[in-house]
């Protein structure tokens, strides 16, 4: 059984100014989300599962319909303040959903087999899906997930700070992960704040860009784990329940293994609308070298 994409692609894109997921930056106005698609295509899975809101589908359904339906089966899920939620959860407080690990949760419904997550905004590069592809067909278990993790100085944004999960490992295995928030240059290196205090991080740290692979026993733990948070975080509207906090979770109490994948690849992406000139000229050199067709579809 081919392995499935999932996409998380419900943010709100506050910081960008407006819906980066399907915003183009390729010579077709192809968005990042197409790159990766088409990576995945071409690494051998067999569907692609997005995670929207519904006051997205339309504009989703716009961009895409019809592009690669030929190629890889297609689904979509919508992620809303109470997908999830214990029944009689006053979710009145909550003016957005509840992070990353809850949109990954939402997907369990359209989620059999093996499968990857990504993040719609993020360029992750060919190998990185050749090589969670191999993981997911050969070396999944309910038992063993993995990550593919980058180096820190490879991810930062020249226009502001960032949000990455801050890992170690030993013996090629995760040991810990930490969400790490408002990464940036500061000075004449990079740190982190925490409590408006800044904590100097090392540029070659590994870090998780949410491109992870998993077996689909996580979504059980999962779901707990999030009514757990939901009940000790009540009456908290910022409150999000992360992928990293979830792996972290499971490697502490035994319960998984999660199997680390380097890569040395470039990130692009668009946290920032001033990004995008930078990522517009990656895709341009990207297709100058053929790893892309000028169209791919």
């Amino acid at each position: 059984m081919k392995p499935t994409l999932v996409i998380l692609a419900a943010g709100m894109g506050s910081r960008y100014g407006g819906l980066k997921q399907i915003d183009g930056v390729g010579p077709n106005e192809e968005p990042i989300i197409e790159y990766s698609i088409y990576d995945a295509i071409r690494a051998g899975f067999g569907k692609v599962v997005f995670i929207i809101r519904r006051d997205i589908e339309a504009a989703f359904r716009e961009v895409f319909a019809g592009k690669f339906d030929d190629q890889i089966e297609v689904d979509y899920v919508f992620q809303e303040v109470d997908s999830f939620v214990p029944a009689g959860t006053d979710t009145d407080y909550r003016e957005k959903p509840w992070g990353t690990a809850h949109a990954m949760l939402v997907a369990a419904p359209a989620v059999n087999e093996p499968f990857a997550v990504i993040n719609a905004d993020d360029y992750y590069g060919v190998e990185a899906f050749r090589t969670i592809h191999k993981f997911l067909t050969e070396d999944c278990t309910p038992k063993q997930h993995s990550m593919v993790g980058y180096i820190l100085r490879n991810t930062l944004s020249d226009h502001g700070t960032v949000n990455r999960g801050v890992a170690t490992a030993e013996d090629g295995y995760l040991s810990g992960i930490v969400e790490r928030l408002k990464i940036g240059h500061r000075d004449g290196g990079v740190s982190f704040l925490l409590e408006e205090a800044a904590h100097p991080l090392h540029i070659d740290s590994i870090v998780s860009m949410n491109f992870w692979g998993f077996h689909p026993a996580i979504f059980d733990q999962t779901e707990k784990m999030f009514h757990d948070f939901v009940a000790s975080t009540a009456g908290q509207p910022r409150a999000e329940f992360l992928i990293p906090e979830v792996v972290d979770e499971l490697i502490k109490s035994g319960e998984a293994k999660v199997r680390v994948l380097t890569s040395e690849d470039r990130w692009y992406g668009v946290t920032y609308k001033e990004d995008k000139p930078m990522v517009v000229d990656a895709f341009k050199k990207l297709l100058a070298d053929e790893v892309y067709p000028n169209r791919l579809w």
